[in-house]
């Protein structure tokens, strides 16, 4: 199987992989716009961009837009060397957290930003759900997803997590049961998966992950 990494990027910073997915913005892919960090001029265009984005001239409520507007910000930051450095190249209006929180948006996953992309996710959910590390990202992301968190919510969450709580725990709090997801499934397979799920005593959710577990590892 080829996926992505568990929680890491490792896309080239400021190609505009989803944004250029028909499959995921439809006929806007081709007015994706890529920042390359080791263009001079590519990197000016990224400062202007983000200088707008933070004005508020570029996204708006537009998530695509918002999505480049983080995709600036993450090659301005490659391009000048750091967060403060990208700042002052962006102008006065433009504040180190404000790079810093949108760089970070471009760094999640794919998987994540993908759902960003499509509007499942909100821009801002998303600046919280970046402020945590490796996993705890999925586990925020879908969430929203699954358990329809508010952006306050997640914000909340994200908190939580970064002051030391488990995010298993922290999920629970806001009324989430992580590993829930309700699916829908042809008949005849869910006939014979409450079938199997009988004749082994188990719930149906125990012969799916093992399905799974074994579907994952090929």
């Amino acid at each position: 199987m080829s996926e992505e990494p568990p929680s890491e990027r490792h896309s080239p910073v400021g190609e505009p992989v989803v944004r250029a997915d028909p499959e995921v913005t439809g006929e806007r892919a081709a007015e994706a716009v890529g920042f390359d960090p080791t263009d001079p001029d590519s990197v000016s265009e990224a400062a202007d961009t983000v200088a707008r984005f933070a004005a508020g001239a570029v996204g708006g409520d537009d998530h695509v837009l918002m999505l480049r507007g983080a995709a600036a910000c993450a090659a301005l930051v490659r391009g000048e060397g750091s967060y403060k450095a990208a700042a002052e190249r962006a102008g006065e209006a433009v504040s180190v957290s404000f790079i810093r929180k949108w760089a970070r948006v471009h760094d999640l996953p794919q998987a994540i930003r993908r759902h960003v992309a499509r509007g499942h996710i909100a821009p801002t959910a998303a600046k919280h759900i970046a402020r945590v590390g490796g996993d705890d990202r999925y586990l925020l992301a879908w969430a929203v997803l699954d358990g329809d968190l508010t952006v306050r919510e997640i914000r909340s969450a994200a908190s939580a997590v970064n002051d030391g709580a488990d995010a298993e725990d922290a999920l629970r709090e806001a009324g989430v049961v992580p590993g829930r997801l309700t699916l829908d499934l042809p008949v005849a397979e869910y006939v014979e998966l409450r079938r199997r799920a009988s004749m082994r005593n188990e719930e149906p959710g125990a012969v799916v992950a093992d399905a799974l577990r074994e579907y994952f590892s090929e």
